[in-house]
């Protein structure tokens, strides 16, 4: 299995991890600064809203259990980051319109 092809898995799973506050997924609320994955090692760069979000535990792991059952994947690393913080423009044009902005 190729680089991209993971690569290309690791997102849609990510795509279908919803924050349980607004609904959307983390990708188009913009939480993922960077994704990558080599020779089955994903490597997941992430924010939150806000440093205090409820929701950073759950998300966390669920980003990790989704990326563990991809095939192909050998190990997983997430790492969360408030540099840059988080602004509503990091949101997703199919974010914004889930969102009725």
């Amino acid at each position: 299995m190729s680089d991209s092809d993971l690569l290309e898995r690791a997102q849609m799973a990510l795509g279908q991890i919803r924050d349980p506050e607004a609904g959307i997924s983390v990708i188009d609320l913009g939480l993922i600064y960077e994704l990558t994955a080599e020779n089955g090692q994903i490597r997941v760069t992430m924010t939150f809203t806000s440093e205090g979000c409820p929701a950073s535990g759950f998300l966390v792991d669920e980003i990790e259990a989704a990326l563990r059952g991809l095939d192909g994947t050998r190990d997983v690393a997430v790492t969360v980051t408030f540099e840059p913080p988080w602004t509503p423009d990091r949101i997703t044009p199919d974010g914004r319109a889930i969102l009725g902005w």
